[in-house]
């Protein structure tokens, strides 16, 4: 008798394959009766039965039931277990050539044979090799067919959301549901909460697991009871509302707790507890300093406000205290009436609101009131609309001040004017006695003529009966003028460096405040760099240079930097408050100015077209820092505003006060540098827009740049190419409002540009040394008595370079000056080599 021989197919594989037709059957078949099972479960999970009524979960759970047993019905009957010649079969069909039925086969003809005997065992030992190699097949639990609208699936989302957001132990609830506990549950059983108002953000309390007889809840406060059971079981007796409520029997009861008093509950598991009502406080909000003007004319006025709960918004009324004005001039006739000022206030946008200290701040330049005794009122409120007012804070409303006589004129007779229509008469024969000799009060034409159809349009307005319109019209036109004149549109260099002077000069007589002191002097020192470019010009057009003439007939030559420290001693007198030496010095450098003519470096003449695109680089460069520390600043402000407003007065001084928002400058390029940055830029758009601005201005330096066609040249147009692009991304970032982006970008645009300037460096030294008549330039500068920092040598061959070198500055400030300096000139290739060794090895130590 003839055995079949033994399969030689992996255990393993077999049994995987026989458990996943298993799983795949069972799936196939009680599919249904699982989804079922998990949409009961995710209703149970989630508490729906507690939603309803008892009858309700009674009909639906006998329902869900039914269904259960019919699904299991149904899956049972199409169940059946697979053998194992099935999983053989499933396992043969994944094989190449069926071997497992080959290897179950016996030889049908020639068995006598013994050449067919060998060709059929041959061919069973390759069945074999093959059968040995099976692996697992995976089941197909696919059941689109079956299923086609994938209900198994929705029934799994419910469950996985009832194990996010319920629980298990929620099941265990229908067990109470039985027709006895029902009936305990509708006959001796109460449950209640307390829920405070929303704005309080407190949680609410479940009266039944409340345990201290005593209850400390917030004014207003919903307190809600349910009563189960036969009616009257339970009965509900409270005193904190104004009428009360005694033995109340209704299932539900629902009030809101206004006062202090008691709450019970009587019947079966009854209880009692003594309600103390927490009285929602007003808020509170103060002045909390002095109202001043900052540079641009805003009124600054602090206040301080809070609340228990936070305050929800705040208002300022701003009211004319018409017994405080000074009743003369224009002011004596009956004012006209004119409405209140309303503004909201600035609240936190996030952060605490229960008590903080926060900035109001408005333009009131253009308002008839501007400089006028006001009353201010604060006003706060809170989420319970309680409404709580400061104390009047009397006080000359701040506002923009005109240091121009002509302006200041105009802008008193335009009050005059809005105080009331009345006064017009008075007005236009005022304007017309000013505006009777223009040459001798008006320095522009323009400004005149605009005066001239001011005032002829306000004497036909007259003649005819001034209307509010009219009124408000004129006002705007004479306000514009004043604006005009104050300011100044003068073109020539040099007039707008006197006018910059003349109204410092008279800011500081008048005495104005600090931040106004700062704006004026960094207008002064724009215009003073805008001069100085222009004369620098007309000297390279004229081919020589132009210096002041001494009083022995010397040339003394000035150099920018030179200029830098004068206005820098000015401020520092200013800030000192001695300012009648500030004025003094302020007249000996007005007087400089008229006379000389500027010359930049230390003495080296007419730069050549290599000094100029590295002077160049090094001003871009000094741009770059400024916006970069700009960018940043803005950045802290944004995660920590309160952190701001210490900066700001730590940068105040040499850049003017500017210290918030787009109208400071970067530290990186303060000196020289920074103001040139800042002329031109100071309040001209967005960060974005200056970004973009530097690297056009840096693109037409690249046309321009020397070196062509040597390797040191090649790299620093590569350098420079980098920082471009580099640009380019800072740009897009701030566009895209992503300013740690654009900081770092900046940093590669900074450092791209720092090796273009090496690299052009060089390439300016390799040509200059191919040039003749390189001894006699070396020979001048070492005849040049200063050391690499600009510091002259003390008496008897003593060096003395810390003479009064940090005295009355800030000395982190100084120190990013003196580094800024220190790069510039190392980017100097014309310096003797001896002295650019000194510099770099300085930038390596520090």
């Amino acid at each position: 008798m003839r055995t079949r021989p033994t399969l030689p197919i992996p255990r393993l594989s077999l049994l995987l394959t026989h458990a996943g037709m298993l799983a795949e059957r069972v799936w196939r078949a009680f599919w249904p009766f699982f989804s079922v099972l998990m949409v009961i479960l995710a209703a149970l999970m989630l508490g729906l039965q507690d939603l309803v009524t008892v009858e309700t979960v009674w009909i639906v759970g006998s329902l869900s039931v039914l269904g259960l047993l019919a699904a299991l019905a149904l899956g049972a009957r199409r169940f059946h277990l697979p053998s194992r010649a099935e999983a053989l079969m499933r396992l043969d069909e994944t094989l190449p050539g069926r071997p497992i039925q080959a290897l179950m086969d016996s030889q049908a003809i020639g068995a006598m044979d013994a050449d067919s005997v060998a060709l059929w065992r041959a061919h069973q030992n390759r069945m074999a090799q093959r059968a040995a190699q099976a692996e697992p097949v995976k089941p197909n639990l696919r059941l689109a067919d079956r299923d086609p609208y994938a209900l198994r699936y929705s029934a799994l989302l419910a469950l996985v959301i009832a194990a996010l957001f319920g629980s298990f132990w929620r099941i265990g609830s229908v067990a109470e549901m039985t027709p006895g506990a029902a009936m305990a549950g509708q006959g001796p059983s109460w449950e209640g909460w307390v829920e405070p108002p929303r704005y309080t953000g407190l949680p609410t309390l479940y009266l039944a697991d409340q345990s201290d007889p005593t209850l400390s809840i917030p004014q207003g406060s919903r307190v809600t009871l349910r009563f189960y059971g036969e009616v009257g079981a339970h009965s509900l007796t409270e005193t904190t509302t104004p009428l009360g409520t005694e033995a109340a029997t209704a299932p539900e009861q629902e009030f809101v707790a206004d006062r202090s008093g008691l709450l019970r509950i009587d019947g079966p598991s009854g209880r009692d507890w003594t309600l103390d009502i927490i009285a929602d406080a007003p808020p509170q909000i103060a002045v909390a300093d002095i109202a001043e003007a900052e540079a641009g004319g805003q009124m600054k006025l602090p206040f301080a406000a809070g609340d228990d709960y936070g305050v929800q918004s705040g208002s300022a009324t701003i009211e004319l205290d018409l017994a405080s004005v000074d009743r003369r001039y224009g002011l004596t006739l009956e004012p006209e009436p004119r409405d209140v000022i309303s503004v909201e206030l600035p609240m936190p946008i996030t952060g605490d609101r229960t008590d903080f200290i926060e900035d109001f701040i408005e333009d009131f330049s253009e308002h008839p009131w501007a400089h006028l005794p006001v009353k201010i009122t604060l006003t706060a409120r809170d989420a319970a609309d309680q409404e709580t007012q400061s104390e009047p804070y009397m006080t000359a409303l701040p506002a923009r001040r005109f240091f121009d006589p002509l302006a200041a004129a105009i802008i008193e007779q335009r009050r005059d004017l809005l105080w009331t229509r009345e006064n017009a008469t008075r007005v236009a024969q005022l304007l017309r006695a000013v505006s009777h000799l223009p040459e001798d009060v008006f320095r522009s034409d323009t400004a005149y003529l605009r005066l001239r159809v001011t005032l002829r349009r306000l004497e036909t307005f007259t003649e005819y009966g001034l209307k509010p319109k009219q009124q408000a019209e004129i006002a705007q036109s004479l306000w514009d003028l004043a604006v005009l004149i104050e300011e100044g549109t003068l073109a020539d260099a040099l007039e707008r460096m006197r006018r910059a002077q003349e109204r410092l000069t008279e800011a500081m007589q008048n005495g104005a405040t600090d931040e106004e002191i700062a704006e004026l002097m960094q207008e002064l020192r724009e215009a003073t760099q805008d001069y100085m470019r222009q004369l620098q010009r007309l000297a390279q057009e004229n081919g020589g240079e132009e210096g002041q003439q001494g009083q022995n007939g010397e040339t003394m030559q000035m150099t920018q930097d030179d200029l830098q420290r004068m206005m820098d001693r000015i401020q520092e007198l200013m800030e000192q408050g001695r300012m009648a030496e500030a004025q003094q010095a302020l007249e000996e450098f007005q007087q400089m100015m008229e006379n000389m003519r500027i010359t930049q470096g230390q003495g080296q003449g007419q730069q050549s077209e290599g000094q100029q695109a590295m002077e160049g680089l090094a001003e871009t460069l000094r741009e770059q820092q400024g916006l970069s520390d700009q960018a940043f600043r803005d950045l802290q402000e944004q995660f920590n505003p309160g952190a701001q407003a210490g900066e700001n007065q730590g940068n105040e001084g040499r850049n003017g006060g500017q210290g918030r928002g787009e109208s400071h400058e970067g530290q990186g390029g303060q000196g020289q540098g920074s103001d040139q940055a800042g002329e031109g830029q100071q309040g001209q758009g967005s960060l974005a827009d200056r970004q973009q601005a530097l690297r056009d201005e840096l693109g037409r330096q690249q046309q321009n740049l020397p070196g062509a066609g040597t390797p040191e040249g090649e790299s620093a147009r590569d350098a420079l190419g980098r920082a471009g692009r580099a640009m380019d991304e800072a740009e897009q970032a701030l566009r895209g409002d992503d300013l740690a982006e654009a900081i770092d970008r900046q940093s590669e645009a900074m450092e791209a540009l720092r090796e273009g300037m090496r690299s052009l460096g060089e390439a300016l030294a390799q040509n200059q040394q191919n040039q003749p008549g390189q001894g006699a330039q070396e020979g001048d500068m070492q005849a040049n008595n200063r050391d690499p920092l600009g510091r002259s040598p003390g008496a008897a061959g003593s060096i003395s370079t810390d003479d009064n070198l940090l005295q009355g500055e800030d000395v982190y400030r100084r120190a990013r000056e003196l580094l800024d300096e220190i790069r510039r000139r190392t980017g100097e290739s014309d310096r003797p080599e001896i002295e650019l060794e000194y510099l770099k090895r300085l930038l390596e130590r520090f």
